[in-house]
């Protein structure tokens, strides 16, 4: 956001349905305009962890969450001055261009039409038109007239059989009046590799750059950059974009932070609010089996797939003797995998139970999956790291793990969007608290 008042200039790359292909035309648009010269801002709209990892490897620069049902007016300007000093911001949608949730949040429904009407952003919506032709058309004009507020640049058409089947596709965006930016031929290899929580993570690709690379290439040659460009636009920023609009703040000062393959689900905005705010972040490797800092003044697991190095963490005797020794005097907190990692025991997939922390009495088993996923406002019954007693949060849930035991006592009062109420409450337990959502900010109080 810059002085004028005005939201940066951006597209919202988006799509009718998941698995259409939007991820990788973000991923191969973000590496040719900074390949351009441009310094690309990426954005992820909604509560998605893996894909921003994915953006900054492809931009070079941190990608941010836009949320418009779990962050307020002043949160959101505060996210979207991430991109001072970038030429042009591409947001990537989640799930399909309107799906979000049933009641009204505390900003909005969390769709990714609402973050890009929020932001002045036109749509690009990516349109697979495998087995349709002149009817894609029809789609496309549905989701533009879904909502006439709503900026539309125009399509890109992906998974065209021939030259035959663009050229009847965009006949019929012809007859429909929709711009079409790019046509990109059906290709097997520009999938990206996916496990049960949707993509890998960045970190576990094989060979990532080379994989964004091509991609950039394949959209230079298939799609209208110049024409991207010139569509991009911003919205004017509301009254709440006030001077004192800040990232999130740090819960402790010297931060201990877990970060490996087993834990790597943290929202982009809590660390850089927190290291803006002059927080040390420390990062140690439990599958390493190297302890927190002996001196950190709080310990944080975040999520992750503890599930795929159950037998590791249960032989890292050094990364647990340092979580009990820390536990005894100072905070530990930990989200989702972390929270799992925090407890008694996991049992992976094929049965086999491996000892976790012991540092709550939770067990946890993945023999059985259980799908947990969805927004979640909580009002704590205790403190937690950052926050008191009787605090609201808000934060995303995702995992497919099933309690058998929760003994400890409950950490707050878990709802989902529509206010329901959440068996999946955390626990707490002497310095260590726990839960399955993983934050992403508090309610102003």
């Amino acid at each position: 956001m810059n002085d004028t008042g005005m939201y940066p200039k951006g597209l919202m790359i988006s799509a009718p349905a998941s698995g259409t292909g939007k991820t990788t035309v973000m991923l191969g648009l973000l590496r040719a305009l900074s390949d351009d010269g441009l310094t690309v801002q990426p954005f992820k709209s909604g509560p998605d962890y893996i894909d921003p990892a994915f953006h900054r490897a492809a931009a070079g620069r941190a990608s941010f969450n836009l949320d418009t049902w779990a962050m307020d007016e002043t949160l959101l300007s505060a996210v979207s001055k991430q991109a001072d000093g970038a030429d042009i911001c591409i947001g990537e949608g989640s799930m399909g261009l309107y799906d979000g949730v049933a009641t009204h949040g505390q900003s909005g429904f969390g769709a990714s039409a609402e973050t890009a009407k929020r932001m002045g952003w036109p749509v690009v919506l990516v349109v697979d038109v495998g087995g349709q032709a002149q009817s894609a058309a029809a789609t496309a004009l549905g989701f533009q007239a879904y909502d006439p507020e709503l900026p539309f640049a125009g399509v890109i058409l992906n998974r065209v059989a021939s030259p035959r089947h663009e050229r009847l596709a965009r006949l019929g965006m012809e007859r429909a009046g929709i711009t079409v930016l790019g046509a990109l031929p059906r290709r097997g290899d520009l999938a990206l590799p996916e496990r049960h929580l949707g993509l890998i993570q960045a970190v576990e690709h094989p060979d990532l750059n080379t994989a964004i690379s091509g991609y950039a290439e394949f959209l230079r040659e298939h799609v209208d950059l110049g024409g991207l460009r010139a569509a991009a636009i911003g919205g004017r920023a509301p009254a709440a974009r006030a001077a004192g609009a800040k990232l999130p703040q740090p819960p402790a000062q010297r931060i201990a932070l877990a970060r490996d393959a087993a834990f790597s689900f943290t929202y982009p905005h809590l660390l850089e609010g927190w290291q803006r705010a002059g927080a040390e972040i420390i990062p140690f490797s439990p599958l390493a089996d190297e302890a927190p800092a002996a001196d950190a003044d709080l310990v944080w697991l975040p999520g992750g797939y503890p599930e795929l190095h159950g037998a590791t963490l249960a032989n890292a005797e050094n990364w647990r003797a340092g979580m009990q020794k820390h536990a005894r005097t100072k905070p530990v907190h930990g989200e989702c995998g972390g929270y799992m990692a925090l407890g008694q025991a996991l049992i992976d997939k094929s049965g086999t139970r491996h000892e976790m922390a012991g540092l709550l009495g939770l067990v946890t088993s993945y023999e059985k999956r259980k799908f947990h996923l969805g927004y979640r406002r909580a009002k704590l019954h205790a403190d937690m790291p950052g926050f008191q007693s009787g605090a609201y949060l808000r934060g995303h849930e995702f995992h497919y793990s099933t309690i058998l035991d929760e003994p400890d006592a409950p950490l707050a009062h878990v709802m989902d969007a529509d206010g329901n109420p959440v068996a999946e409450t955390g626990s707490i337990k002497g310095h260590v608290t726990g839960t399955f959502f993983h934050l992403i900010t508090g309610e102003a109080q």
